[in-house]
């Protein structure tokens, strides 16, 4: 029995030393969840969607996802050759273009008004809390935290580990002025040594003067947090940013539902929408957007350019990695919306909505 409990306390010790790790972050509290139980959004110990949206499908199980992640055979999940980029120069960047260059999934760095916005940044070469987890492809992980200037804002869309990442938010912190998050999502930054002092948390429907001429507004989601086993404690948020002559939206990750009619119903007219494409599985259709759902939210949203991201560094679904691109591509031969598809690294002129994109991942095994 000694030997028995001995062998109980140091497992119950490694498990409690190893969920202290930083990677995992910390849940909010003090002051900050106080602030976030005021939330309309905040019910029953935990934020809500707007409207009732299940973590799974109706009638699927935890172990039928198991069974699919696990034991379907899965073609062309990860490219076999390398995908192709351009290593754009962003420490000696023209800060009088306004520009979009893309990292690979959902992380992209933004310039307006002279202004420099990152958005989930992850340049780990994962998307896990640690390196053995989920691999980026052959190719994708190009830039890493040494090639950005200082950064203005920073947004962070949610907490999870391909839009929030350790090791590359550690490494940003001398470069960053200012971050833009959901409720709650400041307590990992403190964590990490960030001054609390530059650290914006808003709910939905919220905005913030960011200067004179830049103007963002935290709106609604459909989606879930957390980065162990406690969800949704903290609030995931796309964002509208808005300057005097352009309008963009930043979806972050998002199943369909109303909020995308509601949201163009409010803000008008966008001259780029960047959505979520990729990722998802009829098993969890309710909190990632399906093939044919995209461009039904930017028709609602009212676009002039649909970015797709979400795709194309990391395997988090059970599709083929080529498959969100081409099944937009057919998608629009009806709807013949205009999308951009650039390469990683490429240069997208926010203020040229008749720039071409090459459809480069079909030069890619």
């Amino acid at each position: 029995m000694l030997i028995f409990l001995t062998i109980v306390l140091i497992l119950s010790l490694i498990v409690f030393l190893f969920l202290q790790l930083p990677q995992f972050g910390k849940l909010p509290s003090g002051e900050r969840l106080l602030k976030i139980k005021k939330s309309p959004n905040y019910k029953n110990g935990s934020f809500q969607n707007i409207s009732h949206t299940p973590d799974l499908a109706e009638g699927v199980s935890y172990w039928d996802v198991g069974k699919e992640f696990f034991f379907k055979k899965k073609e062309n999940l990860i490219p076999k050759g390398k995908i192709p980029s351009i290593k754009t120069d962003l420490l000696n960047l023209d800060p009088k273009k306004d520009v979009l260059v893309w990292f690979g999934h959902s992380s992209y760095f933004i310039q307006v008004e002279g202004k420099r916005i990152l958005v989930d940044p992850v340049f780990s070469g994962y998307a896990s809390p640690f390196s053995i987890g989920v691999k980026a492809f052959n190719g994708t992980d190009i830039y890493t935290s040494d090639d950005l200037p200082e950064i203005d804002f920073l947004f962070i869309s949610h907490d999870h580990y391909d839009h929030l990442d350790y090791e590359t938010i550690k490494k940003l912190k001398p470069k960053i002025k200012k971050v833009i998050c959901g409720l709650g999502v400041g307590e990992h930054f403190e964590y990490w040594g960030y001054d609390k002092s530059i650290i914006i948390e808003k709910d939905w429907n919220e905005k913030i003067e960011l200067t004179e001429k830049l103007t963002v507004h935290a709106v609604s989601a459909r989606h879930f947090s957390g980065r162990l086993f406690s969800r949704n404690k903290t609030l995931w948020v796309s964002f509208v940013l808005q300057t005097p002559s352009m309008k963009i939206f930043i979806g972050g990750d998002s199943g369909y539902d109303k909020h995308f009619k509601e949201i163009g119903e409010k803000f008008g007219a966008f001259d780029l929408a960047i959505l979520e494409n990729g990722q998802y599985n009829m098993q969890w259709k309710y909190i990632h957007t399906l093939p044919d759902e995209i461009l039904k939210a930017a028709k609602q949203l009212n676009v002039k350019r649909i970015f797709p991201v979400h795709s194309s560094k990391f395997a988090l679904a059970n599709h083929p990695w080529k498959e969100p691109l081409e099944l937009i591509i057919k998608n629009n031969e009806t709807e013949n919306l205009n999308l951009i598809t650039p390469m990683i690294g490429e240069e997208v002129n926010l203020k040229n909505d008749k720039q071409t994109f090459t459809k480069w991942w079909r030069e890619v095994d």
